[in-house]
């Protein structure tokens, strides 16, 4: 839920979108109600099939489909973390979404996050999302891209089905998102 704002000072990273879990400072201060809770009864068990065949994608004014082509056009890629304007918006252009559907019947899983540091992914809010959820494209919610590509690497481990895999990415596992 935390991400890097600033390289330089000590206060270097922010959770915009959640409460902060505790604060260090003379003393420690722990929201202990906020905290993710495992169940004891169950055996801690260690992951360890991730899939790191993965990339981010980030949306810029006057992306080329050459680009987007040569960049999903690496060997072996599996997912594709899509950082997009505001709420979830890319290009609506035919080739653009094209490129992407084509990639999607392929098996490619594509995550849609945005770029803003706050806020939310709300695939079909406007018209510029629509065409993303149409074709297949996963919602990531309110998941910071760090934490997106985490989350992707783990499931693309597990060799879910293109239904299973949206179903889980777009529930918190762990507190990734709300």
């Amino acid at each position: 839920r935390t991400t890097k704002v600033n390289a330089e000072h000590f206060q270097a990273f922010a959770s915009m979108n959640h409460s902060g879990l505790a604060e260090s400072g003379v003393y420690l201060s722990v929201d202990y109600k906020s905290l993710w809770k495992p169940n004891r009864k169950q055996r801690t068990k260690l992951h360890t099939g991730f899939d790191n065949e993965v990339l981010v994608l980030k949306m810029f004014p006057g992306i080329t489909e050459s680009t987007v082509e040569h960049i999903l056009s690496k060997e072996n890629l599996k997912g594709v973390v899509l950082e997009t304007y505001g709420s979830g918006n890319a290009p609506n252009a035919a080739w653009f979404l094209d490129l992407l559907k084509e990639k999607i019947k392929k098996g490619l899983r594509v995550v849609n996050v945005t770029q803003c540091i706050g806020g939310s992914v709300t695939m079909g809010q406007y018209e510029t999302s629509i065409g993303l959820k149409k074709i297949g494209v996963v919602s990531g919610k309110d998941i910071t891209t760090e934490a997106a590509i985490s989350k992707l690497m783990y499931l693309l481990g597990k060799d879910l089905s293109p239904k299973v895999f949206k179903t889980i990415y777009e529930t918190s596992l762990r507190g990734e998102m709300s």
